[in-house]
């Protein structure tokens, strides 16, 4: 699992021997802060069409930038051990600007994958793959499946003070 865990360097390296064994490459990016079913479902359709599948990951800066202050709720490291894990996820990177246009720049996906919301939206990735003729292409979404809305359920059941109560449990003992 953890060889599936690269940098941008090595990314790029990795980029050239699929292109030179003939196949083809896909990417994907995202927070993937609480991975639930609709993450699986996006990258496994994600997966459907290339060869290999590379998710660019943000880092923890870069989400609580887009996200906000009280996110990641899981750090980058265990997200990026997480999605290793999924057998259709081949290399995971994990990137700090807010968009992964700089790094697709470097290792030139034939196609970067997007979920369906984006659809008929212009987006960053379109103009850097269009710069070295890459495409785009979007993948469905499962309706109601977030990480903000797990969070929100998780806030409005489990109260604060349960929370706090359970810290200092496990913090005394």
């Amino acid at each position: 699992m953890s060889g599936k865990i690269v940098s941008l360097a090595e990314l790029s390296a990795i980029a050239e021997d699929v292109r030179r064994n003939g196949q083809r490459l896909a990417a994907t990016s995202g927070c993937f802060d609480i991975l639930h079913a609709g993450h699986v479902s996006y990258l496994q359709e994600a997966r459907e069409k290339a060869d290999i599948l590379v998710v660019m990951l943000n880092s923890d800066s870069s989400v609580r930038r887009l996200k906000g202050s009280e996110r990641p709720v899981v750090p980058e490291r265990e997200r990026a051990a997480v999605l290793a894990a999924l057998a259709c996820v081949d290399y995971v990177c994990i990137f700090g600007e807010d968009t992964p246009c700089s790094a697709y720049m470097q290792f030139k996906p034939d196609i970067v994958v997007k979920g369906g919301d984006y659809a008929g939206k212009h987006i960053p990735e379109m103009d850097a793959v269009a710069q070295y003729g890459g495409t785009v292409a979007y993948v469905s979404l499962v309706a109601g499946c977030s990480s903000t809305n797990i969070i929100e359920k998780i806030k409005r059941y489990v109260p604060k003070n349960v929370i706090f109560i359970a810290f200092l449990h496990f913090s005394i003992s």
